[in-house]
């Protein structure tokens, strides 16, 4: 079956997700991780598209992230494969690809994913077992959030505002979200969402998106669809056609 181009939409939230070939290493020490940030803080400037949350972990990357346009976060991406991937193969004498294929990215519901996606992102080393709290990581936008730092990657989403009044109440408000951690459930729908790329939210908001894309959005059903006998008309014995 043939496969469905990605589907992007301006102005809604998109968790993305890009792995190593291989899941073999992408960042192999604080270098390539400067370089990665200073290059993604560009290209999202250059086509218009903000960053919420993010973790760059050795081998993949996560963003949370709302393209302004329909091909915005297509373009960045590209872009950031074409900068990237030659300065990593000069400065490790490679060559060939970097990415494990595509990137995937998925549509989310944000009223009801936004903020369990910033926390599956940020939570994603101690999940890793690579530290033993999202604070001890410091490739991920998670000190941005509690106010350790002020991250020029970050853009907030509106619903990161509306935790509190103040800076000091959000960031209050954010840490005590990180604390709590994730249900097996919430885990493995946001992990099947990312690697199926489809939407993740309830069924309104899912027939929506079809509606926007005039699009299906959601995986057909397995197997054969079920054949339908034509029904026979009972016929009169005494008046047979």
């Amino acid at each position: 079956m043939a496969r469905l181009p990605r589907l992007t939409i301006a102005n809604h939230q998109h968790h993305i997700i890009q792995r190593g070939n291989d899941n073999r290493l992408i960042f192999c020490d604080a270098d390539d991780v400067a370089l990665f940030r200073q290059l993604l803080l560009e290209a999202a400037k250059k086509f218009d598209v903000a960053i919420h949350a993010y973790v760059f972990m050795p081998n993949h990357f996560h963003l949370l992230a709302t393209p302004q346009t329909d091909d915005g976060l297509g373009r960045m991406m590209q872009w950031l494969g074409r900068h990237y991937v030659p300065y990593f193969n000069r400065r490790y004498e490679r060559s060939g690809t970097l990415w494990q294929g595509r990137f995937k990215s998925l549509l989310i519901d944000s009223a009801a994913y936004f903020m369990l996606c910033s926390r599956y992102i940020e939570s994603n080393p101690v999940r890793a077992g690579l530290v033993s709290a999202p604070a001890d990581y410091v490739d991920s936008s998670y000190l941005h959030h509690i106010g350790a730092l002020v991250d020029p990657l970050i853009s907030d989403h509106p619903l990161y505002w509306n935790l509190g009044n103040t800076p000091f109440q959000r960031e209050a408000v954010y840490k005590e979200l990180l604390e709590q951690a994730l249900t097996l459930k919430e885990i493995e729908e946001i992990t099947k969402a990312c690697l199926k790329g489809w939407p993740l939210g309830s069924s309104h908001f899912k027939e929506q998106l079809e509606k926007q894309a005039s699009r299906r959005i959601n995986p057909l059903k397995r197997g054969r669809p079920r054949l339908h006998k034509p029904k026979l008309e009972k016929q009169d014995e005494n008046n047979p056609k």
